[in-house]
């Protein structure tokens, strides 16, 4: 059932991508969406390399056949990411990370939480915070890109906020789900400011499959 929900989840992103920019998409252009699309199901369903193979070439149709729209939406949206960040982390010590493509699994083994940002065009984030080793009492995590799938499980000890915003695609948030265009969430938990331990998450993308789950 959830790998049917994700598959359906995908070919709305895709749809919405092709309605907006109908204007400018042409066959070359439906293929690497496809591509792209069924590359990022491919990972979320632990085929790792075939997933990136199909994400790379995708990519690089779509980049071949609209190389000055896609560079103006990247440079555009690399430049919010910066000055979001700035904004965000206050001048706190914190890590810039900006990948064409990024797989990032915080759901494995122990890791260290502290106040980073991400920008990716393509990116894949796991985040398990029952793993997490806070390095800093209220870290923020922003994940900024153009095609995401992100997946973050809270546990209970942990004041949480989080501030999500997907153009495409869909929200998931415990049992609540929210799919289609202009999908925002704005939450934060109830025990927020008595918790020892505070994280913020801000996550915004063009196409993305956003879930939260709670341990």
């Amino acid at each position: 059932m959830e790998r049917k929900k994700s598959a359906l989840a995908l070919a709305g992103i895709g749809i919405g991508i092709i309605i907006l920019f109908g204007q400018w998409i042409g066959f070359l252009s439906v293929v690497a969406l496809i591509l792209m699309l069924a590359g990022i199901y491919k990972i979320r369903n632990s085929k790792i390399k075939k997933g990136y193979t199909m994400l790379a070439i995708g990519a690089g149709l779509l980049v071949l056949d609209h190389l000055f729209l896609f560079v103006v939406i990247t440079l555009a949206s690399l430049a919010v990411f910066y000055s979001r960040s700035r904004k965000l982390h206050k001048g706190q010590s914190s890590i810039f990370k900006h990948n064409f493509i990024s797989n990032h699994k915080w759901d494995e083994v122990p890791w260290s939480l502290r106040s980073t940002s991400i920008w990716h065009v393509v990116g894949d984030v796991d985040a398990d915070l029952t793993l997490a080793l806070p390095e800093e009492r209220e870290p923020v995590v922003f994940l900024q890109g153009i095609f995401g799938d992100i997946d973050i499980t809270l546990p209970d000890n942990y004041g949480v906020e989080v501030e999500m915003f997907v153009l495409f695609g869909q929200i998931q948030f415990d049992r609540d789900h929210e799919a289609g265009m202009l999908n925002r969430l704005v939450w934060k938990s109830p025990h927020f400011e008595q918790s020892e331990y505070k994280v913020k998450f801000v996550v915004s993308y063009l196409a993305g499959d956003v879930r939260i789950r709670f341990y």
